[in-house]
């Protein structure tokens, strides 16, 4: 079973998000990192881009496929893990202590359409 914790919210697609304030750190979870297997390349947005609530903001490819990046929640991008460039297969090893963008939140209402990790789990199931 995935790993899935508590206090995130959680996207149908995958991704993950925890705020702290203002912003947001999205990332893929542990099901979507076991899904896709051995991660090769992030493709991430630049600094200063705008993000939208169910728009492709990037993609993560493996050596199985490549997975498009949708957002969570709309914002712009404060800051973009650095690190996931040059060792995109972090995510493999922890997903959530490896987030993929900061987002500064504009709509915070957006949060309510997303799960918890209990309502997480049941759609891992199905």
């Amino acid at each position: 079973m995935a790993k899935i914790l508590e206090g995130l919210y959680y996207s149908e697609s995958h991704e993950y998000l925890r705020v702290e304030g203002d912003y947001g750190y999205i990332g893929i979870t542990d099901y979507a990192q076991n899904a896709l297997g051995t991660v090769v390349y992030v493709d991430m947005p630049e600094v200063d881009d705008e993000v939208e609530a169910g728009e492709e903001f990037g993609a993560v490819e493996s050596v199985k496929a490549a997975s498009d990046l949708i957002s969570p929640v709309s914002g712009t991008v404060v800051e973009v893990n650095e690190a996931l460039s040059d060792n995109p297969e972090l995510l493999n090893t922890d997903a959530f202590a490896n987030w993929i963008v900061k987002v500064e939140l504009s709509d915070k209402s957006e949060l309510d359409n997303l799960m918890d990790a209990a309502a997480y789990e049941e759609h891992c199931k199905e």
